[in-house]
C-alpha cells in the first residue's frame, strides 16, 4: 500500500487572491467554486495534487523548506519577466553563464519558487 499525494498545501493570509495570481502563472482555473473571502481555495492543474491555498493567521517568517519549480513552456528568462509583471519578486539568480541554473522569485505573499530553464533552453546550452 501506498499514500497518494493529494494537494500541495500553502498557507496564505488571502487564500482567494493567492490562489488567483498562482491561476495565472500555471494557465490553470481555480476552483469553479471558490470566490474571494474564502479561506480555502484551490488552483486544479492539468496532472497531479492541486494546489490548495489555507488562510492562517499568521504571516511567514523564514525560507520555504518546500518549494514550487517550474519549467516554462517559453525561455527562462521571458517566464521571469512575465511572472514579475504578475506580481512575483525576484529574490535570488542562480542562473550560470552557461545558461544552466535558475532563477528564484516569491508569489505576492513571499514564499519561493524556482524557474528553471525551459526544454528548448536546455536544448541550447548543457
Amino acid at each position: 500500500m501506498v499514500s497518494v499525494l493529494q494537494n500541495v498545501a500553502i498557507d496564505c493570509a488571502d487564500a482567494y487572491e493567492l490562489a488567483r495570481f498562482w491561476s495565472r502563472v500555471t494557465g490553470r482555473p481555480q476552483h469553479p467554486e471558490d470566490k474571494p473571502g474564502d479561506r480555502e481555495t484551490q488552483v486544479l492543474l492539468t496532472e497531479g495534487p492541486v494546489l490548495y491555498f489555507n488562510q492562517v493567521p499568521e504571516s511567514k517568517k523564514a525560507k520555504n523548506r518546500i518549494h514550487l519549480c517550474l519549467r516554462p513552456e517559453t525561455s527562462r528568462e521571458q517566464e521571469v519577466e512575465r511572472l514579475l509583471a504578475l506580481g512575483a519578486t525576484f529574490v535570488a539568480d542562480h542562473r550560470n553563464p552557461d545558461g544552466s541554473g535558475w532563477a528564484v522569485l516569491a508569489d505576492p505573499e513571499g514564499n519561493e519558487f524556482c524557474v528553471l530553464r525551459s526544454e528548448s533552453d536546455r536544448a541550447v546550452s548543457p
